[in-house]
């Protein structure tokens, strides 16, 4: 290990003490001891994980009151927007992310931001870069990433009206997603096929550096992403199944909109097998083939009638001027022969 990260591991643990001391100064009990359990879960020291029991303490602290949530939110927010350390940020995503994953609706409501109805977008990291060193510079761009992929999660989970996460872990079999086809309001149907597409397409974005992920905190962050691609393969697959009775219904646009998605959406697969090679699914992906095989051809059997009646109106309408012609030339020898 170098002089400077041994110096610049000490100053962060400097801060972090002092951090400590000075949550524990606030007459404010109870905000207190919640800024102090969110400090002690993402220290500056190790590049490992929150541990389990400090994720299940900010849960639980949570889980009760909404002074007790809004006080849970702002320590993770003001510890992730406070800090240039890559390491310290990723666990406060962490920790956020095991937030939407496992603790209340109420929890999740609140801690959600939603940029499209006017929210204010908290995990806004785009600028996020710490140039120490090239581990720092790689990291750096996972923060970004993730703090990306949680902004599609929280965005999509809108658009779907439940939560992309995984407490959503259900067995995919067709039994199951038949009776939550009904559930689906044809309205958004195109609406909700973007949104999931646009999730997946974030989640390929995982930057290529080997050596992040072979770190444990990088490891750790993954495993719940990968939970999440199959959540959002699980509602891809109820949609998949819903097009049968829908497609007939779709307008021309609506046809041409979902061709492109499905497109998008294989255009991930290489990447997403690369990704999470124990998660392949091919059973999956032969249903995103078919059905955009099937909505092509009711594309051009939409085009083709079109092209059929613009063809009879066509000879229709060259029909009506042939007669028109011909009943003026016939009028015209009529007054002719009269004269």
């Amino acid at each position: 290990m170098s002089t400077k990260r041994k110096l610049r591991d000490i100053i962060g643990i400097i801060k972090d003490k002092a951090s400590i001391i000075k949550a524990n100064l606030s007459t404010q009990r109870a905000v207190s001891s919640i800024q102090v359990l969110v400090i002690r879960a993402t220290t500056h020291a190790t590049s490992s994980p929150p541990r389990n029991h400090r994720i299940s303490a900010i849960i639980s602290a949570g889980d009760h009151s909404l002074p007790a949530i809004y006080a849970c939110n702002e320590a993770i927010m003001d510890r992730l927007h406070g800090t240039r350390n890559p390491y310290v940020a990723l666990k406060c995503l962490f920790i956020f992310h095991n937030i939407m994953a496992k603790g209340s609706l109420l929890y999740k409501d609140h801690v959600s931001f939603f940029p499209s109805s006017g929210g204010h977008n908290s995990l806004n990291l785009s600028g996020f870069y710490d140039k120490s060193d090239v581990e720092t510079r790689q990291l750096s761009s996972w923060v970004r990433w993730y703090a990306d992929v949680l902004e599609r999660n929280m965005i999509t989970s809108r658009a779907l009206g439940s939560y992309i996460s995984p407490s959503s872990r259900l067995s995919i079999n067709f039994d199951k997603i038949t009776g939550l086809k009904e559930h689906i309001g044809f309205s958004n149907f195109v609406t909700e096929m973007e949104s999931l597409v646009c999730m997946v397409e974030g989640i390929c974005e995982a930057p290529e550096s080997q050596y992040c992920q072979k770190i444990d905190l990088v490891h750790e962050i993954m495993i719940l992403i990968a939970e999440d691609y199959r959540s959002t393969q699980y509602h891809l697959m109820i949609r998949l199944v819903e097009l049968a009775d829908r497609v007939s219904r779709l307008s021309y646009l609506d046809l041409s909109e979902l061709i492109l998605y499905l497109k998008r959406l294989e255009g991930c697969r290489k990447k997403l097998n690369e990704l999470f090679i124990r998660r392949k699914n091919d059973l999956f992906w032969e249903m995103v083939s078919q059905k955009k095989m099937e909505i092509e051809n009711v594309k051009y059997e939409r085009e083709r009638q079109s092209f059929l009646l613009w063809n009879v109106d066509e000879n229709s309408a060259e029909l009506t001027r042939s007669s028109q012609r011909f009943a003026g030339k016939t009028q015209q020898l009529i007054l002719f022969a009269a004269a």
